[in-house]
């Protein structure tokens, strides 16, 4: 899976997915197109000496980046469609003038309070004086312990979103507990920190240097224009202490090991191993008062977390508070909060060079925060059910190819083997849409007051969340809106999510051959079922349990060949001087490779023994490699791909489509030798699963 930050809206939602199978043999008629992009193809680059080149050079010298965007490619493409289909959704809801209560009727008003500059200026600061005066009035750590604890949400996904980062000091996720697939618990996470990663405060090079003296500028400019006493000393006081607390958290390589995160606490231990917190006040103002166990999935960080809390002066943390009460909501704030916002986060970070126009990010909040009301008519107006049951059938081959190559498996022991199928076997896939909808009732939308609609969406999100817990873990729910432009793996359930937006040209066009779409969407596909057999995902059985499953000679083998990967990747330098981090990449990168593979066999096996047309010029297996290449083509400002490089657990696309070095077939499909820049002995190249 991976998270397109200013590309994609994705909203937490509970639903149930299609079990896989459903519509296998079903299948729309095959296409004949190409299915490649032959102007984009740049023929002066040798495919062996940089084949991301070969595929795109000839696009990315004739496309220039939107300034409202800091990246464009295949994904910008496909969601520009997605983005044109909620704003005719949306339309239709102001047009409506529906009744009070009906999801119509919220999409409207969120729109209208999103979009209503005037009223959003003549407001001011006036929506947030309540928690403001709230946060001024705190006297002692046992009222800030409160306060602490009625700001949590549940805003963090370490496992299905890879998502670490909340501006709370602490984030909260529900799911199924790691090794008791049978409970449904509470996930406590670090959090804090205003930019995304700790490397921000604590990186010694220049680009992050700069980046810390963009923030203290950003901080001061907020307190200023909130007209608080001494905004220079507020503002000091705020990145002394989000220094302090990116020195507590654990880093993202190590929040990745789930072996780690496994930490049972009781309620109580957390007064005995955290001291700092009056934490039966924290968890009673988060609505857990009653919870009695947690899964800590930064135990270190928690103590060190909750230690800062004693020790820095309360008026350090109350100034952090009210800057982060702000920094939430700066885009329904007047325009000075949204532009300073913009001018930093997206601009001095990742090179955005103009703000989104309104109305645009007035759809990716509708889409945020009323994802399954969107939903439900986006499908019924722009999800057909061939485009369904063509994609269910892929799927359905994609697994085969997948369970074919791991039952082959030399090096695999025969009950290592056997539980890897079984996973295989019992993979729930959702294809389009859930098969039930998210309630929106208990939220309250008003047309004139944004900043509540954010805080009240939140609330709701939360209590949705926590109303889970104690219950049976909902193995058919969805974590992805129809209308979201990516596809997610998720360990837990053994599950995976193909929303509806992402099945479209030119990820998936029914017109184009079979080569094309299975390079295209079908390694999109083969890449999230092979995500429940990455570093991570390895980890869960088939009942999505964290457990042990393989013989220490099978493990061994295994890590070696991840290792190998990750040597491989880290060898790529994006930038002069910056390399990627390839333990950082491993799991998108294993998921690109097996699921490449599993792609390309179960391509050649829909031939049935055929042989592939040349369409083109183009034989089948080139049509195949050249569709996964374009499919991710970007062209990326230096400052966001310096900031994805930083923070992110997936490669840049770039480096992505050279996932081809490592499968044999690529090199006769384009005549590949020893000497040229990507050719890799036999030996070398990196085959897991």
């Amino acid at each position: 899976m991976k998270t397109y930050t200013l590309l994609v809206a994705a909203l937490l939602a509970t639903t149930a997915c299609t079990p896989s199978g459903t519509g296998a043999g079903t299948t729309a008629a095959a296409g004949t197109g190409v299915g490649v992009d032959l102007v984009g193809l740049d023929k002066q680059v040798k495919p062996g000496d940089d084949f991301e080149e070969y595929a795109n050079g000839g696009w990315r010298a004739k496309t220039e980046i939107p300034a409202d965007r800091v990246i464009t490619g295949m994904f910008l493409d496909v969601f520009n469609k997605a983005e044109a289909n909620n704003k005719a959704i949306i339309d239709a809801a102001l047009k409506a003038d529906a009744a009070a209560g009906t999801d119509q009727r919220r999409i409207a008003d969120w729109y209208k309070a999103y979009t209503d500059t005037a009223g959003i200026e003549a407001r001011g600061l006036a929506p947030l004086k309540p928690v403001l005066d709230a946060i001024a009035a705190l006297k002692d750590k046992k009222a800030l312990s409160g306060m602490l604890g009625g700001n949590v949400r549940a805003d963090v996904d370490p496992l299905n979103a890879t998502n670490f980062h909340t501006e709370n000091l602490f984030g909260l996720w529900v799911s199924q507990a790691l090794d008791k697939p049978d409970r449904t618990v509470p996930y406590v996470l670090q959090g804090g920190l205003g930019m995304e990663d700790r490397d921000y405060y604590l990186s010694k090079t220049e680009a992050m240097a700069k980046a810390r003296e963009g923030y203290k500028a950003y901080l001061l400019k907020i307190f200023t224009m909130a007209g608080m006493s001494d905004p220079a000393a507020r503002a000091a006081r705020v990145f002394d202490l989000e220094t302090k607390i990116a020195a507590a958290h654990t880093d993202l390589v190590a929040s990745q090991d789930v072996q780690k995160a496994d930490n049972w606490w009781k309620k109580a231990d957390f007064a005995a191993k955290a001291p700092g917190i009056d934490w039966d006040g924290f968890w009673n103002a988060a609505g857990l008062g009653g919870q009695q166990e947690f899964i800590v999935w930064h135990p270190d960080s928690t103590v060190k977390l909750a230690k800062l809390v004693e020790s820095e002066p309360i008026e350090a943390w109350q100034d952090w508070l009210a800057f982060h009460q702000i920094n939430q909501v700066t885009a329904v704030l007047p325009a000075k909060f949204d532009q300073a916002s913009f001018d930093f986060f997206s601009k001095q970070l990742r090179g955005q060079q103009a703000m989104r126009p309104r109305d645009k990010r007035a759809i990716a909040s509708v889409n945020n925060n009323l994802g399954d009301a969107v939903g439900q008519l986006y499908v019924k107006d722009y999800f057909p059910a061939s485009s369904k049951a063509d994609i269910q059938n892929m799927v359905a081959n994609i697994k085969a190819a997948f369970d074919k190559r791991v039952a082959g498996l030399s090096w695999m022991d025969e009950a290592t083997k056997a539980e890897a199928r079984k996973k295989i076997e019992t993979m729930r896939v959702g294809v389009g849409y859930p098969e039930a909808w998210r309630d929106y009732a208990s939220l309250d939308v008003k047309a004139d007051d944004p900043v509540g609609n954010l805080q009240r969406a939140d609330k709701a999100e939360t209590r949705h969340q926590l109303a889970k817990i104690g219950k049976p873990a909902d193995k058919g729910e969805w974590w992805m809106t129809p209308q979201t432009v990516n596809a997610v793996n998720l360990p837990l359930q053994n599950a995976l999510n193909f929303p509806a937006a992402i099945l479209q040209a030119p990820f998936y066009d029914p017109k184009s051959d079979a080569a094309a779409n299975y390079g295209s969407i079908g390694a999109t596909i083969g890449h999230e079922i092979s995500h429940s057999f990455d570093n991570t995902g390895s980890s869960f059985d088939s009942a999505g349990k964290l457990r042990n499953w393989w013989t220490p000679e099978d493990l061994k083998h295994f890590q070696e060949a991840s290792a190998a990967l990750a040597a491989q990747y880290s060898a790529y330098e994006v930038l002069p001087g910056l390399f990627l981090n390839g333990k950082q990449v491993l799991a998108e990168n294993i998921a690109d490779v097996a699921g490449l593979t599993a792609a390309y066999e179960a391509y050649h096996a829909s031939l049935k023994g055929k042989e592939a047309p040349v369409i083109n010029g183009l034989t089948g297996d080139q049509r195949f490699f050249l569709a996964y290449a374009q499919s991710w083509r970007e062209k990326q400002r230096q400052e966001a791909l310096r900031a994805e490089v930083a923070t992110d657990g997936h490669a840049p696309g770039r480096w992505r489509a050279f996932t081809v070095r490592n499968l044999d077939a690529w090199y006769p499909a384009f005549n590949v030798q020893p000497g040229e820049k990507l050719y890799l002995a036999p030996e070398k190249r990196v085959k897991i699963w």
